[in-house]
């Protein structure tokens, strides 16, 4: 890598977790040669504005040749965009294996939470609690082996096979967030989607809800906090890698404890009861298929378990969340939901 710095390309750098990492990661170290993909001229313009020295590719991610030909120059790749699609994935492969030098190029990849709601999905019980729990060190071999039918699987694997493929070539490490909150940091999209959603459907349809019992358990994690991981990761991979580990020992899990929907259910339909002056103390259980009829996927956005502890990144990196909870955050996602809903006349003020 450069003694100034190292190459890195970025994707989804407009979306929520894009966005605000690389916030954290341009401010940290504004001597790295960062390119970002972007998908037109309007997004390209927004981070421009934000970061002026920071170069520009114009690529969705089904523009494969471009993909890999900025991955073909880049010592790090953070993928942060849809975490689903293979093609861009095997054009990051390609790219990196096309590098030249003496050292391997390095991908940071982000995972989706529901790779761990496999079980929630193939038995159906949503809405209830299951008691399994993954864990990035001791159970890591788990998580690198789950089936091929669960969720966000098919890219995982794409990205755990290119270090088998590329040994001397490519190093990876995977990143699975859980429900994220908190405003980004970013050019663009600065807003999360499961309790942001959810609030929103709370106050569209004046109707507080949550799949059969709630008592299923997701982990959280603050945008802010996960950035910083990334960061350290990105910092670990232009140390060569260390004190990082990579490939199969490369799976990251990012959480700041668990929460019970249900409990964070109720929270949010107290806090619009006492803030806009609509009654939603009751919260329904409603079945899976009624509740997506309120909110698109409700079931496996507030229905699904989904759990695992992070103890690679505390042992190995330092990290340790520090900003706010989940439920800290509610009175705040509750103003910013009814507010660009225009219903901003209707709130009360803050206790």
């Amino acid at each position: 890598m450069s003694d100034m710095g190292p190459r890195v390309f970025v994707t989804g750098a407009t979306g929520y977790i894009g966005g605000d990492a690389l916030f954290e990661i341009a401010k940290a170290h504004p001597n790295w040669y960062i390119t970002c993909a972007v998908r037109n001229s309007d997004k390209g313009t927004k981070i421009a504005q934000q970061y002026p020295s920071i170069k520009l590719v114009h690529a969705d991610l089904n523009d494969v040749d471009v993909i890999e030909e900025a991955a073909s120059k880049a010592d790090i790749v953070f993928h942060f965009a849809n975490c689903d699609h293979e093609a861009s994935a095997k054009a990051i492969v390609r790219g990196l294996a096309r590098r030249t030098g003496n050292t391997p190029g390095y991908w940071i990849h982000t995972s989706g939470a529901l790779i761990l709601g496999t079980e929630t999905i193939d038995r159906g019980c949503w809405g209830d609690e299951l008691s399994q729990v993954f864990d990035d060190w001791n159970g890591v071999d788990e998580l690198t082996s789950l089936p091929d039918h669960a969720e966000h699987r098919n890219v995982d694997k794409l990205v755990l096979e290119a270090s088998k493929t590329y040994p001397d070539k490519i190093k990876t490490a995977i990143v699975c967030p859980p429900v994220i909150f908190g405003r980004g940091r970013g050019p663009a999209n600065q807003r999360s989607i499961q309790l942001y959603r959810l609030t929103e459907a709370f106050l569209k349809h004046k109707r507080a809800f949550m799949v059969g019992r709630g008592k299923n358990i997701w982990d959280q994690v603050h945008v802010q906090d996960l950035s910083r991981l990334y960061l350290l990761l990105g910092e670990a991979a232009a140390n060569n890698g260390e004190p990082a580990t990579w490939n199969d020992l490369g799976y990251y899990l990012a959480e700041n404890g668990s929460f019970v929907w249900k409990d964070v259910i109720e929270a949010v339909a107290g806090e619009i009861s006492k803030r806009c002056s609509m009654e939603l103390r009751v919260v329904e259980e409603l079945s899976p298929e009624e509740a997506t009829k309120l909110l698109r996927g409700a079931k496996y956005l507030i229905g699904a378990n989904c759990r695992g502890t992070s103890i690679r990144a505390r042992k190995l990196l330092g990290w340790e969340p520090r900003e706010k909870s989940l439920m800290d955050e509610i009175p705040a996602i509750v103003e910013g939901e009814a507010t660009s809903l225009g219903l901003a006349s209707l709130l009360e003020p803050r206790q």
